[in-house]
């Protein structure tokens, strides 16, 4: 009746170019991936350069918001880490504030009538970007690992007071959990980001094909409609929560790092 077609829930993920560019048989397009990650940064040093460009003793609304994230992350790193974790703070600071705005951005609605490739995009809801962000996590902690405590790193893997026959089973299950990590850490947030992106286009789905089927059966659009409204606000809550558990757990990683000799 109204002509009106829903796209699939699996489009919102496609990656597309925007401007082609290669370097020999490297192909290093401007992605709409890129696009979003380059306008969330951009957001980022805005907001900071704004709310801290005139700081005052009574804080603006802006100056107030950048304090608040700003102590959030800090006692998180100084909790966790203790005081040798001040080192990290801009590492972590900028890991969780990244994923915040990455996440948030994608919940952004897009304008129907601009090109396909210029809607909203959320980076964290693929793998390969996640997992990146989680390798960085885990260079730095093997990095940091071996020049603070040396071979002492090692003692991470081979826990002290257990029998000696246990040791071989316990080194191996260690092992194979630190290996595990980054890939715990990139699919959590991938997954988390992924399922609500496809349930809330179901949801937007079903309204739109509810709609355009017209007569009685547009009555029974208010229930996806009021589904979507929810799993809306639901996904501004994982947002926060994934950047806040990414960066949880990229502190406790970088404790067993600092602190892997008085294992």
């Amino acid at each position: 009746m109204f002509g009106l077609r829903a796209e699939g829930p699996m489009e919102q993920f496609q990656i597309l170019p925007i401007v082609d560019l290669h370097l020999g048989s490297i192909d290093i397009s401007l992605t709409n991936s890129a696009l979003w990650m380059i306008i969330g940064t951009g957001a980022i040093c805005l907001f900071f350069l704004v709310a801290t460009r005139r700081a005052a003793l009574i804080p603006s609304r802006a100056q107030s918001m950048a304090e608040v994230i700003y102590e959030f992350v800090s006692d998180l790193v100084r909790d966790t880490i203790g005081a040798e974790g001040r080192k990290f703070f801009p590492y972590v600071f900028t890991l969780f504030i990244f994923i915040l705005a990455m996440n948030l951005f994608g919940l952004l609605p897009s304008l129907p009538w601009i090109a396909h490739e210029l809607h909203t995009f959320t980076p964290t809801s693929h793998l390969i970007v996640t997992l990146a962000l989680a390798m960085v996590t885990i260079t730095i902690v093997i990095v940091y690992g071996f020049y603070k405590n040396g071979l002492g790193f090692l003692r991470l893997f081979w826990p002290s007071g257990l029998p000696l026959w246990l040791m071989p089973l316990l080194c191996l299950i260690e092992v194979i959990s630190f290996l595990s990590r980054p890939l715990s850490l990139a699919v959590r947030l991938f997954a988390n980001m992924f399922a609500g992106h496809v349930i809330l286009k179901l949801f937007a789905g079903f309204v739109v094909s509810l709609i355009g089927a017209g007569g009685a059966v547009m009555a029974f659009s208010i229930a996806p409609f009021l589904g979507a409204i929810a799993v809306t606000a639901l996904e501004f809550l994982v947002a926060a929560l994934q950047a806040y558990v990414f960066a949880v757990l990229t502190c406790i990683y970088l404790s067993d790092a600092a602190h892997a000799a008085d294992h």
